[in-house]
């Protein structure tokens, strides 16, 4: 296992980050309990969850998989110190949580204790922003028709990030989180957080974790740049788009328990023609180079120039095993060459 600086922390992450958000819907406690087991046992030392997982997020199981996460940590209080813990703060819209309101300081600290509790723990490694306050061109809304910066009220987003850097420094200063970062958001969200860190004197973001694969790559080069440029760690989540570039929904399959048979709070928006159209070229290029379509995207996330670590899901050991190992994989040129073909004929494939 390969293992990288996390941004401007001295904390040293592993090259796979295991996610969670099917722990408490598609995975029981003995189920997420086995993951660990053979996570860890891979080398990986690098955990993500939030407090509105399990997903697709609802009132009946809001924050199950911090739970279960917590139940394994009580059970295992000697590797606590071990494993780097990253969970998030729920952003505005889901109305079992807070009301659905906004980040601010005094959610953020209600937030942060209740996660502390479910997690057994008395710190968070990395505490998260999960999305901004205001509409960012993310979860399906990244095309051009599909936000209008025209209508942010920019005055009104800083004072806002102000205030949420006054909960920020108040759990940095009591010890509750050891770092902070940030969760789909743009490069002027970046550049906000930054300016006003400097301003207010609180510790930088030190990772950001963004929606990307070969289907969605709109983070490269720019966001990624940035991130780079300021030392922070640059995050992928969904580097399989929820599953799709596994194959397994090709020619409109839903195979029994998987994601894409569950309701999906934003809809299959990942479910498009080109994304369609892009996976099966891929599924070709893994069987040519012997390997599993989902080794093939992990391995190319992996080697994208800025990308620290890499987060993966699993619903069973198989496809954890098999996705584990893709990160010991090395693309061909030629591998890499026909990948490179799809990929610039669907840089967004949604």
């Amino acid at each position: 296992m390969k293992f990288n600086i996390l941004g401007s922390s001295s904390l040293k992450v592993s090259d796979i980050c295991l996610g969670t958000m099917t722990w408490g819907i598609q995975n029981t406690q003995q189920d997420a309990d086995a993951q660990m087991a053979m996570a860890l046992d891979a080398g990986v030392n690098f955990i993500d969850t939030a407090e509105m997982y399990p997903v697709p997020p609802n009132a009946d199981t809001y924050g199950d998989t911090e739970r279960i996460i917590g139940n394994w940590i009580a059970r295992n209080q000697d590797a606590r110190n071990n494993i780097v813990v990253m969970t998030k703060v729920a952003g505005a819209g889901l109305k079992y949580i807070r009301e659905g309101g906004p980040i601010t300081a005094s959610s953020l600290t209600t937030a942060l204790d209740e996660s502390l509790a479910r997690l057994h723990t008395d710190y968070i490694d990395v505490y998260q922003l999960h999305w901004p306050n205001r509409v960012t061109p993310h979860f399906g809304k990244h095309w051009p028709d599909s936000t209008d910066p025209t209508t942010i009220d920019r005055d009104k987003e800083i004072s806002g990030m102000r205030n949420i850097l006054k909960g920020i420094k108040a759990a940095l200063d009591a010890g509750k989180i050891r770092h902070w970062g940030l969760s789909d958001d743009t490069p002027w969200g970046i550049h906000a957080f930054l300016r006003l860190c400097a301003e207010e004197n609180v510790p930088l973001p030190v990772s950001i974790q963004n929606e990307f694969s070969l289907l969605h790559a709109k983070d490269w080069p720019y966001l990624i740049e940035m991130c780079q440029c300021e030392n922070i760690a640059y995050l992928p989540w969904s580097p399989l788009a929820t599953g799709m570039l596994s194959g397994k929904y090709h020619n409109g399959a839903r195979p029994e328990g998987s994601r894409w048979t569950l309701a999906q709070r934003m809809g299959l928006f990942r479910d498009q023609p080109a994304a369609q159209s892009a996976t099966e070229q891929y599924v070709h290029i893994a069987e040519n180079a012997g390997i599993t379509p989902s080794q093939l995207a992990l391995a190319w996330c992996q080697q994208v120039p800025g990308v620290t670590s890499t987060i993966i899901g699993a619903t069973t050991l198989k496809q954890l095993s098999e996705n584990i190992a893709a990160f010991d994989i090395t693309l061909s040129d030629n591998t890499f060459n026909d990948i490179n073909n799809v990929f610039k004929a669907y840089p967004m494939g949604f």
